[in-house]
Protein backbone atom coordinates (compact mmCIF):
# COMPACT_ATOMS: atom_id res chain seq x y z
CA UNK A 1 0.00 0.00 0.00
CA UNK A 2 2.80 2.47 0.75
CA UNK A 3 4.19 4.19 -2.30
CA UNK A 4 7.78 2.97 -2.53
CA UNK A 5 8.64 4.80 -5.75
CA UNK A 6 9.55 7.91 -3.80
CA UNK A 7 8.97 11.50 -4.79
CA UNK A 8 10.77 14.61 -5.91
CA UNK A 9 10.68 17.04 -3.02
CA UNK A 10 9.31 20.50 -3.73
CA UNK A 11 11.60 22.01 -1.07
CA UNK A 12 14.99 20.58 -2.03
CA UNK A 13 14.32 19.26 -5.57
CA UNK A 14 15.87 15.94 -4.52
CA UNK A 15 14.48 12.48 -5.14
CA UNK A 16 13.47 10.96 -1.80
CA UNK A 17 13.40 7.14 -1.96
CA UNK A 18 10.05 6.73 -0.22
CA UNK A 19 6.87 8.72 0.24
CA UNK A 20 5.97 8.45 3.94
CA UNK A 21 2.32 7.67 4.61
CA UNK A 22 2.55 7.92 8.40
CA UNK A 23 3.98 10.38 10.91
CA UNK A 24 4.09 10.10 14.67
CA UNK A 25 4.75 12.24 17.70
CA UNK A 26 6.46 10.91 20.81
CA UNK A 27 4.48 12.75 23.49
CA UNK A 28 1.50 15.05 24.08
CA UNK A 29 2.34 18.71 23.54
CA UNK A 30 2.23 19.37 27.31
CA UNK A 31 4.81 16.68 28.18
CA UNK A 32 8.12 17.96 29.50
CA UNK A 33 11.21 15.79 30.01
CA UNK A 34 11.48 17.10 33.56
CA UNK A 35 8.46 14.87 34.32
CA UNK A 36 10.45 11.71 33.55
CA UNK A 37 11.10 9.68 36.68
CA UNK A 38 8.37 11.33 38.74
CA UNK A 39 6.07 8.88 40.50
CA UNK A 40 2.95 10.78 39.39
CA UNK A 41 3.89 10.94 35.69
CA UNK A 42 4.86 8.52 32.94
CA UNK A 43 5.16 8.33 29.18
CA UNK A 44 5.01 5.09 27.20
CA UNK A 45 4.55 4.56 23.48
CA UNK A 46 0.76 4.36 23.97
CA UNK A 47 -0.19 6.12 27.21
CA UNK A 48 0.82 9.16 29.21
CA UNK A 49 -0.05 10.54 32.65
CA UNK A 50 1.09 13.95 33.83
CA UNK A 51 1.14 14.70 37.56
CA UNK A 52 -1.72 12.23 38.14
CA UNK A 53 -4.05 14.89 36.70
CA UNK A 54 -3.84 14.66 32.92
CA UNK A 55 -4.35 11.44 30.97
CA UNK A 56 -3.55 10.69 27.33
CA UNK A 57 -3.66 7.84 24.82
CA UNK A 58 -2.04 7.67 21.41
CA UNK A 59 -4.13 6.91 18.35
CA UNK A 60 -4.34 7.45 14.62
CA UNK A 61 -6.04 10.16 12.65
CA UNK A 62 -6.52 8.28 9.39
CA UNK A 63 -7.08 10.11 6.13
CA UNK A 64 -8.03 8.32 2.91
CA UNK A 65 -5.87 9.03 -0.13
CA UNK A 66 -8.20 9.92 -2.99
CA UNK A 67 -8.04 7.58 -5.99
CA UNK A 68 -6.26 4.78 -4.11
CA UNK A 69 -6.68 2.23 -1.35
CA UNK A 70 -3.95 3.98 0.67
CA UNK A 71 -4.50 5.66 4.00
CA UNK A 72 -2.34 8.47 5.31
CA UNK A 73 -2.12 8.74 9.10
CA UNK A 74 -0.98 10.97 11.90
CA UNK A 75 -0.21 9.22 15.23
CA UNK A 76 -1.44 11.76 17.77
CA UNK A 77 -2.19 12.08 21.47
CA UNK A 78 -5.67 12.64 22.87
CA UNK A 79 -6.49 13.63 26.42
CA UNK A 80 -9.16 11.59 28.21
CA UNK A 81 -10.94 12.04 31.49
CA UNK A 82 -9.48 10.10 34.40
CA UNK A 83 -12.39 7.63 34.32
CA UNK A 84 -12.21 6.99 30.58
CA UNK A 85 -8.43 6.63 30.74
CA UNK A 86 -8.77 4.10 33.58
CA UNK A 87 -11.37 2.15 31.60
CA UNK A 88 -9.21 2.14 28.47
CA UNK A 89 -6.13 1.12 30.49
CA UNK A 90 -8.03 -1.70 32.23
CA UNK A 91 -9.18 -3.07 28.86
CA UNK A 92 -5.90 -2.39 27.01
CA UNK A 93 -5.06 -6.10 26.57
CA UNK A 94 -8.64 -7.44 26.64
CA UNK A 95 -9.89 -9.20 23.51
CA UNK A 96 -13.15 -7.65 22.34
CA UNK A 97 -12.22 -4.19 23.60
CA UNK A 98 -13.23 -2.80 20.19
CA UNK A 99 -16.87 -3.18 21.28
CA UNK A 100 -16.37 -0.23 23.66
CA UNK A 101 -18.30 2.93 22.95
CA UNK A 102 -15.99 5.72 21.70
CA UNK A 103 -14.40 7.91 24.36
CA UNK A 104 -14.58 11.68 24.10
CA UNK A 105 -11.20 13.41 24.10
CA UNK A 106 -9.27 16.52 23.14
CA UNK A 107 -6.52 16.40 20.53
CA UNK A 108 -3.25 17.06 22.37
CA UNK A 109 -0.80 17.15 19.48
CA UNK A 110 0.26 20.28 17.63
CA UNK A 111 0.39 19.44 13.94
CA UNK A 112 2.09 22.65 12.84
CA UNK A 113 1.19 22.15 9.18
CA UNK A 114 -2.40 23.08 9.99
CA UNK A 115 -3.87 26.47 10.74
CA UNK A 116 -5.61 27.14 12.96
CA UNK A 117 -3.80 25.08 15.59
CA UNK A 118 -4.85 21.45 16.13
CA UNK A 119 -4.61 21.61 19.94
CA UNK A 120 -7.91 20.87 21.68
CA UNK A 121 -9.90 19.79 18.65
CA UNK A 122 -12.80 17.62 19.84
CA UNK A 123 -12.38 13.91 19.10
CA UNK A 124 -13.88 10.48 19.60
CA UNK A 125 -11.43 7.71 20.42
CA UNK A 126 -12.53 4.41 18.85
CA UNK A 127 -10.85 1.43 20.48
CA UNK A 128 -9.73 -1.26 18.04
CA UNK A 129 -8.64 -4.88 18.52
CA UNK A 130 -5.71 -5.58 20.85
CA UNK A 131 -2.44 -4.60 19.20
CA UNK A 132 -3.97 -1.80 17.11
CA UNK A 133 -3.87 1.86 18.00
CA UNK A 134 -7.23 3.54 18.54
CA UNK A 135 -8.82 5.40 15.64
CA UNK A 136 -9.14 9.12 16.38
CA UNK A 137 -12.23 10.62 14.77
CA UNK A 138 -12.27 14.40 14.70
CA UNK A 139 -15.50 16.28 15.29
CA UNK A 140 -16.84 17.21 11.83
CA UNK A 141 -15.91 20.89 11.80
CA UNK A 142 -14.40 23.14 9.14
CA UNK A 143 -10.92 22.75 10.61
CA UNK A 144 -8.61 21.70 7.71
CA UNK A 145 -7.54 18.47 9.47
CA UNK A 146 -11.16 17.48 10.11
CA UNK A 147 -12.06 18.28 6.50
CA UNK A 148 -9.16 16.14 5.24
CA UNK A 149 -10.25 13.24 7.44
CA UNK A 150 -13.79 13.43 6.05
CA UNK A 151 -13.03 14.08 2.38
CA UNK A 152 -9.57 12.58 1.87
CA UNK A 153 -6.39 14.02 0.42
CA UNK A 154 -4.62 13.69 -2.91
CA UNK A 155 -1.24 12.10 -3.41
CA UNK A 156 0.02 15.62 -4.16
CA UNK A 157 -1.09 16.67 -0.66
CA UNK A 158 0.79 13.68 0.80
CA UNK A 159 3.90 14.90 -1.07
CA UNK A 160 3.32 18.44 0.23
CA UNK A 161 3.10 17.11 3.81
CA UNK A 162 6.26 15.05 3.31
CA UNK A 163 8.19 18.07 2.03
CA UNK A 164 7.01 20.18 4.98
CA UNK A 165 7.87 17.50 7.55
CA UNK A 166 11.26 16.71 6.01
CA UNK A 167 12.15 20.42 5.69
CA UNK A 168 10.44 22.31 8.50
CA UNK A 169 10.36 26.05 8.01
CA UNK A 170 12.67 27.97 10.27
CA UNK A 171 12.04 31.43 11.59
CA UNK A 172 15.02 33.57 10.71
CA UNK A 173 13.48 36.85 11.83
Amino acid sequence: MTNTTGFICSCCDSQHPELPMHYSTTAPYVWDESLSGRTDSFLSSDQCVIQAQYYFVKGLVEIPVIGSDDVFSWAVWVSLSRGKFARAANRWDTPGREAEEPYFGWLSTDLSLYSPNTINLKTHVHTRPVGQRPLIELEPTNHPLAVEQRTGITLDRVREIAAAVLHPATDNA
